[in-house]
């Protein structure tokens, strides 16, 4: 299963120490990064459009666009977080009354718990409806002094064909594993969130999708998967450490009511609220996957 451990790098003004895996840490940075010249924006945009795990050309009729570039180290060990941590953080703001609290994340087996980090205390938890389903539910889970809390369940949706646990570019499969999430950004303002946030035109999208739904809007926010890119970019970094053949570009962005090239989408609201929930300093992570392959 695709994995990741590495830390991402933090604001500029708060340096992070060295990652674990004793790979020099990513270069911080600042809430507002360098654009590019205009000159240079289309064809940035083309390459986002190519989909999620695509690098370049545009989007092929009928397709939806859920790319943005992406990046991650093959994991190394990380210490499973299975059991609630003394004096951990609250309930999340917005978080429901009468959420579930569990000893456990519900839903996932040993070997996919394995790959959590001991120090995460949020996680995004995807669950798709079956192994070649387009359709998932989300649901954001703190850890506290009494255990998992579960917030609400949230629709989503992944990549047109289903999961993978190899994906590869234009596969039309979301990537099954657990991946750090260290970057947002979107064409419109931060909308409170923590996380660096790149404020870009180049978030910029029209067309289609699979369904022919207007895919317009789509990338307003997006939290970067840290699957296949570099942490601590700009989620519209191209950087691909495993390679250009096992994809890149894969966002938590603004749900257009169809299947994603690769990505996980989210009705707006609920993603404007996680944005401004998810905190670097609670290692946050998204484990996704359709529900067999989480119980591993």
């Amino acid at each position: 299963m695709a994995s990741t451990i590495e830390r991402p790098s933090r604001d500029r003004r708060r340096p992070r120490p060295p990652a674990r895996t004793g790979r020099p840490p990513a270069p911080g940075r600042v809430r507002a990064r360098r654009r590019l010249p205009s000159a240079a924006v289309a064809l940035v945009v083309t390459a986002v459009l190519a989909g999620c795990g695509a690098l370049t050309g545009g989007p092929a009729p009928g397709t939806t666009s859920t790319a943005g570039p992406a990046t991650t180290a093959p994991a190394t060990s990380v210490p499973p977080a299975v059991a609630p941590a003394a004096g951990a953080p609250g309930t999340a703001p917005g978080a429901a009354a009468s959420a579930s609290v569990s000893d456990r994340l519900p839903g996932l087996g040993p070997r996919t718990l394995a790959q959590i980090p001991g120090d995460t205390t949020q996680v995004v938890v995807v669950t798709g409806r079956g192994k070649d389903s387009s359709r998932s539910e989300a649901v954001l889970h703190r850890r506290t002094a009494a255990g998992w809390r579960a917030g609400p369940a949230w629709p989503a949706h992944n990549a047109l064909r289903g999961w993978t646990d190899d994906h590869r570019m234009g596969d039309l499969r979301s990537p099954i594993g657990v991946f750090t999430l260290s970057d947002a950004g979107g064409r419109l303002p931060d909308p409170g969130t923590r996380l660096p946030y790149d404020e870009s035109p180049r978030f910029a999208i029209s067309g289609t999708g699979f369904e022919g739904e207007p895919l317009e809007g789509s990338f307003d926010y997006v939290i970067a998967i840290d699957y296949n890119r570099e942490p601590g970019t700009s989620p519209l970094d191209r950087t691909r450490p495993l390679g250009a053949d096992r994809g890149g570009g894969v966002w938590l962005h603004v749900d257009h009511d169809g299947p994603t090239q690769g990505c996980v989408s989210l009705d707006e609201t609920h993603l404007k609220k996680l944005l401004r929930i998810l905190d670097p300093d609670q290692h946050p992570v998204i484990v996704m996957g359709d529900a067999a392959s989480l119980r591993r």
